[in-house]
């Protein structure tokens, strides 16, 4: 029970990454506040998890909400001790020169102003308590570029940015701030890009395993939860500032190719010459 008396919020919590770690975390002892925009579906998953699990409506694109959410943990349970922030969307696609500026601007508005809420409101509450751990979802397009969309890379590049200054920041206050990088995962969202259907997760996980340096194993979202429940735990309790990736290994060059120079040659040296 590794989150034994803990409190957490986490956004976008009715499906995909969201739901994974509220299920996980629910099972290592911790009360959630599950925040999403699909009511139907959050009710049903906080009302499968019991008593120790509240579903609140929740649009990140509004301040409001996000500050609903964290005071509704601290009413219903007393406290709050994690802040996953993990809604978010693919948002605007397409070439720079004829990306819509509506698009751009409301995709920024869920990828990064949602994450700004999140951190300040769970700031306000984790810093006369003295404690806690806030999480953000970035990503790998937030390391490397051309994995994803102009504004979904640039927006989670940024995360990363604020990941950093707020860790710097609040580690005077025993608060913890790091970031999650996952790769392609089997999500609905992956699979709506992957196959044109976000219901075809098994045939996202075909797609991801062919494509993964890990031969055979696509990422899955149980892995990403995983990583925030190290994140959430006392077990990191030395890290903050961190970007965890889980890639595959993809951001250190991991690819399905051979690796350049994995068989031996001799000693490469000057003018063409070689060995010792």
């Amino acid at each position: 029970m590794r989150l034994e008396g803990k409190v957490a919020a986490i956004t976008g919590a009715a499906s995909g990454f969201g739901e994974a770690a509220a299920r996980l975390f629910v099972a290592q002892g911790a009360q959630v506040i599950l925040g999403d925009i699909q009511a139907d579906r959050g009710r049903a998953v906080a009302d499968e998890l019991g008593d120790v699990a509240v579903f609140v409506k929740c649009d990140v694109t509004e301040e409001d909400d996000i500050a609903n959410l964290v005071d509704t943990a601290v009413s219903r349970f007393g406290r709050l001790d994690i802040m996953y922030n993990n809604a978010g969307i693919v948002g605007a696609v397409g070439p720079i020169a004829t990306t819509p500026a509506d698009e751009w601007k409301f995709t920024v508005d869920i990828l990064l102003n949602g994450v700004f809420y999140g951190c300040k409101h769970a700031s306000r509450v984790m810093t006369p308590q003295g404690s806690g751990s806030i999480i953000s979802m970035a990503s790998t397009a937030g390391i490397l570029g051309g994995l994803g969309p102009h504004c979904y890379t640039a927006c989670k590049h940024a995360v990363v940015g604020l990941t950093k200054g707020v860790a710097a920041e609040l580690c005077h206050h025993n608060i913890r701030v790091n970031c999650i990088a996952p790769a392609g995962m089997a999500t609905a969202m992956v699979a709506n890009v992957s196959t044109g259907d976000h219901t075809q997760i098994d045939k996202t996980k075909e797609i991801l395993a062919a494509n993964s340096p890990l031969k055979g194993r696509p990422g899955l979202a149980e892995d990403v939860a995983n990583a925030a429940l190290f994140l959430a735990s006392d077990e990191s309790g030395y890290t903050t500032g961190h970007c965890l990736t889980t890639d595959a290994g993809t951001t250190t060059g991991a690819s399905t190719n051979p690796v350049a120079f994995a068989e031996y040659q001799p000693l490469f040296r000057e003018a063409g010459k070689k060995g010792l």
